[in-house]
């Protein structure tokens, strides 16, 4: 784009005629029951989590004051990845400031210009680039198709030394599960790094709430480089990844995104080691969010097919983006903030509502949701 002053407006009319501008927004109103937050287990206002804030904020600032490799990295960092690499079942954990910052570190780490990477094609933007910025090789296997993975890595040169495989646990969009195991012999069998994004999952599927991996039963040799972000279901705010000390070194020394920023505050890794410790100690958090979206689903099976794993996200998926954002006023009208989802966070012609489930919610507030839709589509 030149640098014309019309050339700005030009490209925003153009969005704006086609339904695709975004908006911020500042406050709900009162009575609107937010149906659209990723606070999966209720969290972020928890008095145990804000406890653990002000408490840490009181005692060592509200900025870490350096990156991890100066002085950033404090007690509050070293009792967080601890408390991480327990809870994945992992070695180490390294803290990141965000999810995108993290994965865009790890593969900006493992591959250089001479890799191959082979990654899902709805994955998650951060995912999509740190594989374009890495400058490797770069295919896209068709959604959720293991098969199609295991084909485009193993027909890649015999020359290529480092290869990765990289796939979201739960797609963020869609809410369903990639198929782990299947991924998991898929990198086994062509030597391939498996990295696994679960943002949408810790905290929510599993049996203890320790995500994809614990759905389907694998250990750190089936997935080696798992990520996770706590601004999800620990309701707060940063990232990691999970490892073998190896790799957690390597990263240390080797991604750009943990080396070259200011660390996490030190009162957002009190406060979220104390939101892990609350989502296993009250375990019911995670088991009514699976309620109310089991409740949601079987409310409305012509919507919501029952033969998908349930998850906190519940898509309504409308098509054209003008017809989601009214689908998305007309709920607002009705007290239900869900917003509608557009191009190009999701594929052209596939704009939806993005229902998201929270612990913090109510079954009263979930059937007046369910009504509400009843009487839209």
């Amino acid at each position: 784009m030149r640098h014309d002053p019309k050339a700005l407006k030009t490209a925003l009319a153009d969005l704006e005629q086609r339904h695709l501008r975004r908006t911020r927004r500042v406050e709900l109103h009162a009575g609107v029951v937010n149906f659209c937050s990723n606070d999966y287990l209720g969290l972020a206002k928890h008095p145990a989590v804000v406890a653990a804030f002000q408490a840490a904020a009181a005692k060592y600032g509200v900025g870490s004051g350096a990156s991890h490799l100066v002085t950033g990295h404090g007690p509050e960092h070293e009792a967080l990845e601890t408390a991480l690499a327990a809870f994945t079942g992992r070695e180490k954990a390294l803290v990141f400031s965000t999810g995108y910052m993290a994965n865009m570190g790890v593969i900006g780490a493992l591959a250089d210009q001479n890799a191959s990477l082979v990654s899902d094609k709805l994955n998650h933007a951060s995912l999509i680039d740190g594989c374009r910025v890495s400058g490797a090789q770069s295919l896209r296997y068709r959604h959720g198709d293991a098969a199609h993975a295991f084909e485009l890595l193993s027909a890649l040169d015999a020359a290529v030394d480092t290869r990765l495989l990289i796939s979201d646990g739960v797609f963020s969009m869609d809410g369903d599960l990639a198929p782990l195991p299947e991924l998991a012999r898929a990198a086994r069998q062509t030597g391939a790094w498996l990295i696994v994004d679960d943002a949408h999952g810790l905290g929510v599927v599993g049996g203890t709430g320790r995500g994809t991996c614990e759905h389907f039963g694998l250990n750190a040799g089936d997935v080696p480089v798992l990520v996770g972000t706590f601004g999800k279901a620990f309701g707060t705010f940063g990232a990691f990844v999970a490892g073998d000390a190896d790799l957690i070194d390597f990263l240390i020394q080797k991604s750009r995104t943990y080396i070259y920023t200011t660390a996490l505050p030190p009162a957002l890794a009190a406060a979220t080691r104390a939101a892990l410790e609350v989502s296993q100690r009250e375990s019911w958090r995670r088991e009514k969010v699976l309620e109310l979206a089991e409740r949601v689903r079987r409310a409305l099976p012509e919507v919501f097919p029952l033969s998908r794993p349930g998850t906190a996200i519940q898509p309504v998926v409308l098509g054209d983006s003008q017809r989601a954002l009214a689908a998305s006023k007309a709920l607002e009208n009705k007290g239900f903030l869900v917003t509608a989802i557009r191009p190009p966070t999701v594929p052209a012609g596939t704009a939806r509502l993005r229902i998201t489930l929270s612990a913090a919610h109510e079954e009263a507030q979930v059937d007046g949701l369910i009504a509400a839709l009843g009487e839209l589509l």
